[in-house]
């Protein structure tokens, strides 16, 4: 395994800064945001696609620094009620997709997005329950309209580039969860995997650990992220609108990986990732807003290093 870091962390530097500072650390790789919610702050997506020597020489100022590229990131909404919106995100999306064909990426990270409730809607609709019964006549929709018919193209499209689509599991879309990514790779083909962040599984009460199980070798990039419950859950609910800026008030806030669980729940999980067949990057996302920049990045990079495993295990000599 090999850790690295999602680089829109350091979106302020610029990309040679940014690559000196990740490789100094003593990091194996970098995810690379190219656009959509990410933005594109290390990524010059169209010049990149216009000059493959452009793009190569970009590469290079990355692996010169002993570094590899994990994945390119444009987590977005192309089902989004809004036309133009849709449309510039499912654009990028491609050009994502066609940029890590010509860079010999083989990942790239989406999310699932989430449509409205009808082809007249101005805003998405998540739906949380299924009664009463217009929620699931919308959800009905939405799959069946919506996402199979985007997905189950877009998946054909990656595939074709030589690229799998890695769905991050993230409330307020369609895939939120390992039953519903499953249930989109059923329906859209098995280019589609999980980015695996298990951050967004520990607040909706999902088990993160059981979830690897349940998903495999389905899973095809990974974010280290970590997430803590507190009291007002208790009267609040997991589904929590507070502003993350409100931290005392929340029932859960981010966190670096080791101050939501600690050393117990890391070590099973890089274990049942290897279980699976995982043996690739964990890719650092820094989201705590109770640490700076530096000393959240800094923290987490280094609590890793005692918990990866790195080599490849040998035969059973014990059995």
């Amino acid at each position: 395994m090999k850790i690295g870091v999602f680089a829109v962390l350091f979106g302020g530097k610029k990309f040679t800064d940014a690559l000196d500072y990740i490789a100094d650390a003593g990091l194996d790789a970098v995810e690379i945001g190219t656009g959509n919610y990410p933005g594109n702050a290390h990524c010059p997506l169209d010049e990149l696609l216009s000059s493959k020597s452009k793009a190569l020489a970009w590469k290079r100022e990355i692996e010169s620094r002993g570094l590899e590229i994990s994945a390119l990131s444009c987590h977005g909404n192309p089902l989004h009620p809004d036309k133009t919106f849709a449309k510039a995100n499912a654009s990028v999306q491609q050009k994502t997709i066609r940029l890590a064909e010509r860079l010999g990426v083989k990942t790239v990270v989406v999310f699932s997005g989430c449509p409205g409730d009808s082809d007249k809607a101005k805003y998405p609709n998540w739906v949380t329950c299924s009664w009463p019964p217009d929620y699931s006549a919308i959800l009905k929709w939405q799959w069946e309209a919506k996402a199979v018919p985007y997905w189950s193209k877009e998946s054909r499209f990656a595939k074709d580039h030589g690229v799998k689509l890695a769905f991050e599991m993230h409330p307020g879309f369609l895939v939120y969860s390992a039953e519903t990514l499953m249930q989109l790779r059923k329906a859209c083909g098995n280019n589609i995997g999980a980015n695996f962040d298990p951050s967004h599984l520990f607040w909706q009460g999902q088990d993160p650990i059981a979830c690897i199980r349940f998903l495999g070798d389905t899973i095809y990039h990974v974010h280290a992220k970590d997430c803590r419950i507190y009291p007002p859950v208790a009267t609040k609910g997991v589904l929590d609108t507070t502003s993350y800026a409100s931290e005392a008030t929340r029932s859960w806030i981010f966190r670096t990986v080791g101050y939501g669980h600690g050393e117990d729940f890391w070590r099973d999980f890089v274990s049942t990732l290897r279980m699976v067949g995982y043996d690739g990057v964990l890719s650092i996302e820094h989201e705590d807003s109770l640490m700076s920049t530096e000393e959240g990045f800094i923290k987490g990079a280094e609590f890793l290093k005692g918990l990866v495993l790195r080599q490849k295990p040998g035969p059973a000599y014990w059995a």
